[in-house]
């Protein structure tokens, strides 16, 4: 396969050929290396979990029902090893290209998805989404994107992380085939969706981003607030988003070394800088601070829950600023990593739902709006953004 981006496994010839007829009928898709598909072995990015799993037995079902609505799987996407990263680098496959932002990172950890239709290779990918996974290589690459409900949609056949953290998302370049994908995975009719009354403006989000994105971002925000009608800025919560930062960290990563602390400890695999870094503080997390976290979870969405009704949408920024400079050293990108996951957090914390848009730029590189809503608000939040609605912006 012509793959210019490095965005799919070179170790695996998995491909599936759609059914004859359906809504998806003649699109092409390309599924992160974190889904089964019978017969081939998923490699999670790193390359001794690759060496040690046998073949699926049988294909992920949210891979499965793509296939029976007609579109075709052309084969499978790099991603951060085991999922444990932000910006799409591998220490061992190397780093996808960002078709939209040359030199620039593709972001992750469904960084060769992203890549592969940013890059036209496909029509639409597969990716997950446990802290921002879909969601930032969405606003590098230029791409509507989506966190669903935590979950909506199943995660069998899927190599999990945080189990509740974790989403399946999915990419596309086309609003229409955006929401298209939605109505075929979620099982809705977008033209019967709740419509939102209110938007808020998430200000202490928007205190996050670099003042260039915030400004990029500001034609955008009143774009929406014009669809929707009904506007407000308000702070998202009393507490700090350094507090729900802190907390999600303990959460996911204590989650993360109960899902793969055995392996490793087995195995003693070859791990990046990063991936590593962070599976030795999810096993170092304690129970008072474990505890501590699903507490402050809880009394979060107690509080968000309050005022995040079934006819409201919040924006943000999806990420502070566009892609980073590809190169850069491991304590920069560790930096660049924690005010990233400063605005995912907040989805991820609440179980809710949240698409990224590209609906901006900074400098001529993508940075993405993002819409979130209630949980199971997924329908509400894709038909916002058909073309019908969202129109040429």
């Amino acid at each position: 396969m012509r793959d210019p981006y490095n965005a799919f496994c070179a170790h695996t010839d998995a491909r599936l050929a759609g059914a004859k007829s359906g809504p998806l009928e003649g699109l092409t898709f390309a599924a992160k290396d974190l889904f089964d598909i019978a017969g081939h072995v998923t490699g999670g990015g790193n390359p001794d979990w690759l060496a040690k799993h046998p073949p699926a037995q049988r294909t992920a079902p949210v891979v499965q029902k793509l296939v029976d609505a007609g579109a075709t799987m052309v084969g499978k996407t790099h991603t951060d090893e085991l999922s444990r990263g932000i910006f799409g680098e591998n220490a061992h496959y190397g780093t996808p290209v960002n078709p939209k932002a040359p030199g620039r990172l593709p972001g992750g950890s469904s960084s060769g998805s992203a890549a592969a239709t940013a890059g036209s290779l496909v029509d639409f990918a597969l990716g997950t989404d446990t802290g921002g996974s879909v969601r930032v290589p969405a606003s590098f690459c230029g791409l509507y994107g989506i966190r669903p409900t935590h979950g909506r949609l199943p995660l069998d056949g899927v190599i999990g992380q945080a189990p509740s953290f974790d989403t399946v998302g999915w990419f596309a370049r086309e609003p229409g085939l955006f929401g298209k994908i939605g109505e075929v995975l979620l099982g809705t009719d977008l033209a019967r969706a709740t419509r939102p009354k209110r938007l808020v403006i998430a200000e202490d989000a928007f205190a996050l981003a670099e003042p260039a994105t915030q400004v990029a971002l500001k034609p955008a925000v009143e774009h929406v607030t014009r669809l929707i009608g009904k506007s407000e800025t308000r702070k998202v919560s009393s507490e700090n988003l350094s507090l729900w930062l802190k907390h999600q960290t303990a959460l996911q990563g204590r989650e993360a070394w109960a899902t793969f602390g055995e392996w490793i400890d087995r195995n003693n695999p070859r791990f990046g800088f990063e991936v590593a870094d962070n599976f030795l503080r999810g096993m170092q997390c304690d129970d008072d601070a474990y505890n501590a976290a699903q507490k402050f979870r809880a009394a979060r969405r107690a509080e968000i829950g309050a005022w995040l009704d079934a006819e409201t949408v919040v924006a943000l920024p999806t990420t502070p600023f566009p892609a980073p400079l590809a190169g850069q050293t491991r304590s920069a990108m560790r930096a660049l990593r924690a005010t990233v996951i400063n605005l995912t957090c907040i989805a991820g914390t609440l179980g809710a739902p949240q698409i990224s848009l590209p609906l901006a730029t900074v400098d001529g590189l993508p940075v993405g709006l993002s819409l979130l809503g209630p949980a199971d608000s997924d329908a509400m939040l894709l038909a916002l953004a058909a073309p019908a609605t969202i129109g040429k912006f």
